[in-house]
């Protein structure tokens, strides 16, 4: 007789049960003793504002005003805390286990980039930010699909993109037919109205143009994994020395290299967060018309669409199908539909659409 398949309530379920039993079986003592240290409100120093540097489960190292970073808990009462929030934290008099003082609230985002999450619904990654910079590469390959998702991402969250090819050492081992491909894709971009740069940590090509635009603003980096963003951050800031790793020979696909959000300083101005990169940016969460939303070129054919139901495939009267080649370029209007079609190929789009 064929075992009852689990639905997915139930396998969280089993799985946090599984994961509790484990902490409280394999779990160090100091790990246990850092959730539980707490304080007394005597015990505290006075409400001071601080940014979050970098966030580690409970805990978070949190830089105060004068520049010193101190890792602290958080008050059960927040509920999310992310890599570049703004928050009103307390030092303990005395350090506990290395924490040093204990986060009180945080203060309300002015932006927020974030991803749907299989487990945690749609998961914040970095709050604050100013402004986007997507980095592409020619290795493992290069890939306008995910630049566009990422465009979309950034158009819903009104934070500027800023496209990156990086790599740019590597061009002359591509064919002239391929070169141009690449070319003719980001000069597409320029003409809807995004900044393209070039970079190479290999070469140097472009880093100076990299940091004139990262000044004044606090940046994320994002793409995949494998196209240099943690090597692009050491030629920007030579003094981190973050780990880096080549491109998997076996797969094609880029090796995780940075695993905790992290922001710093530059010098010269401006800050960044490196974040942990992933293979693939799922717009789940997203409903069509936010897709469509995002593609900041069609906003001029929004409702001229003959049926108002229209799926902008093979529609008749679609009004994005009627302008291709002109105000639309075809390889942007293929990638819409592919991102369309993949909202409604994923079974989990329902839930974050209900």
């Amino acid at each position: 007789m064929a075992k009852k398949k689990l639905t997915q309530s139930q396998q969280r379920r089993i799985k946090a049960n599984h994961d509790k039993k484990l902490r409280s079986k394999v779990g160090s003592n100091a790990s246990s003793n850092l959730n539980k240290v707490q304080w007394q409100d005597d015990e505290l120093g006075a409400i001071q504002h601080g940014t979050v540097i970098s966030r580690f489960g409970q805990h978070a190292d949190v830089e105060s005003s004068d520049g010193v970073i101190y890792r602290c808990n958080l008050r059960r009462s927040i509920s999310s805390l992310v890599c570049g929030d703004k928050v009103l934290w307390r030092l303990g008099k005395e350090t506990q286990h290395s924490i040093r003082g204990i986060i009180e609230a945080a203060h309300e985002r002015d932006t927020v980039l974030s991803r749907p999450d299989v487990y945690d619904g749609v998961k914040p990654i970095a709050a604050n930010i100013s402004q986007i910079l997507i980095v592409s590469s020619l290795l493992p390959v290069f890939n306008s699909d995910i630049i566009d998702r990422y465009l979309v991402a950034a158009e819903q969250t009104g934070i500027t993109p800023v496209i990156i090819l990086n790599k740019t050492d590597l061009l002359d081992e591509l064919s002239t037919d391929e070169q141009d491909e690449i070319e003719q894709q980001l000069q597409i971009y320029r003409k809807i109205g995004y900044q393209v740069l070039y970079g190479s940590s290999q070469t140097s090509e472009g880093i100076s143009n990299i940091k004139a635009q990262l000044r004044q603003h606090t940046s994320i980096f994002v793409g995949q994994s494998g196209v240099g963003k943690s090597t692009l951050v050491n030629a920007l800031m030579p003094d981190l020395g973050l780990i880096t790793k080549e491109v998997s020979q076996n797969s094609g696909l880029g090796q995780h290299t940075t695993t905790v959000a992290r922001l710093y300083h530059f010098e010269e101005g401006g800050d960044l967060i490196d974040s942990p990169g992933i293979r693939e940016f799922g717009l789940w969460h997203l409903t069509p018309e936010q897709v469509f939303n995002g593609f900041k070129e069609f906003e001029q054919f929004q409702g001229l669409c003959k049926f108002r139901d229209c799926k902008h495939q093979n529609d008749p009267g679609c009004a994005l199908i009627s302008a291709t080649n002109q105000e639309i370029h075809p390889k942007r209007l293929a990638s819409f539909q592919r991102i369309l079609a993949s909202l409604g190929e994923n079974k989990l789009t329902s839930r974050f659409n209900d």
